[in-house]
């Protein structure tokens, strides 16, 4: 039996989160992680989990309804609460939990307060050149995900040719370094020791890396036999293409 009653896998967009996140679900055992508080207004987090505010429902009782549909949703009956925070996110979901709990001392004991002992799993890809790329590509093309079998499996925008942008490219790239330091300071100063992951591991083994992160849970590893790969990589040569003259031009600095 599990030590722990949730985790949740703090990253940043295009680290390999999507692809976790499916396995870990396909499991079984290990809930269905998804990024329940992922936009800064409570509005945004009700529509996303399918709930409405009654008339003269407090505050209060809004943000732990809110909460409670999401602890069921990413649990789905396993006993395990998956989340996925954006580094992004953090802000305003923590002022939520601080607002929520306000006796407790820490950020960490907030988290614990309010979903159970709690794994951290910092999941992250040390190349930002090309997380910086993939991002932006997806941006602009509107196709984040594609499914194993070459499927759009998630799309945001129409269609639309990627276009180089040595400024967008490394304003991305930048935001990411920031995005990791700030997750590194956070873990520091709640004296948290999360369990690592980088992108680059689990592309080259996706299963050996969800097998870590059942293994830390306390849950079986035989979980995680049957379980494939359901997302695709999207790069190509466009993304070998803009690292290259990203780099040429920052060596060249015109």
């Amino acid at each position: 039996m599990s030590d722990f009653q949730s985790y949740v896998l703090c990253t940043s967009p295009r680290s390999g989160s999507t692809l976790l996140c499916k396995m870990l679900t396909e499991t079984g055992v290990a809930g269905h992680p998804k990024s329940y508080f992922h936009k800064p207004k409570l509005g945004e987090w009700a529509s996303y989990v399918g709930v409405s505010r009654s008339a003269g429902m407090g505050e209060l009782e809004y943000l732990r309804l809110l909460i409670d549909t999401a602890i069921e949703q990413g649990t789905a009956n396993t006993g395990m609460f998956g989340l996925r925070l954006q580094r992004h996110s953090f802000d305003f979901f923590f002022r939520q939990l601080r607002t929520l709990c306000q006796d407790e001392p820490t950020d960490k004991a907030r988290f614990e307060a309010v979903f159970g002992r709690t794994l951290f799993v910092h999941l992250t890809r040390p190349d930002k050149l090309s997380q910086a790329v993939s991002y932006v590509k997806a941006q602009q093309s509107g196709l984040w995900h594609r499914a194993a079998d070459g499927s759009e499996l998630e799309r945001l925008s129409p269609p639309a040719d990627p276009v180089f942008d040595f400024e967008a490219l490394k304003g991305c790239r930048d935001q990411f370094v920031t995005f990791d330091r700030d997750w590194n300071d956070w873990f520091a100063e709640q004296a948290i020791e999360p369990l690592r992951l980088s992108y680059d591991d689990l592309c080259a083994g996706p299963q050996a890396g969800l097998k870590k992160v059942l293994t830390a849970l306390g849950l079986p590893q035989s979980a995680a036999d049957s379980v494939q790969p359901g997302v695709a990589k999207l790069a190509d040569g466009i993304n070998a293409d803009w690292i290259k003259r990203f780099l040429d031009q920052a060596a060249t600095g015109s």
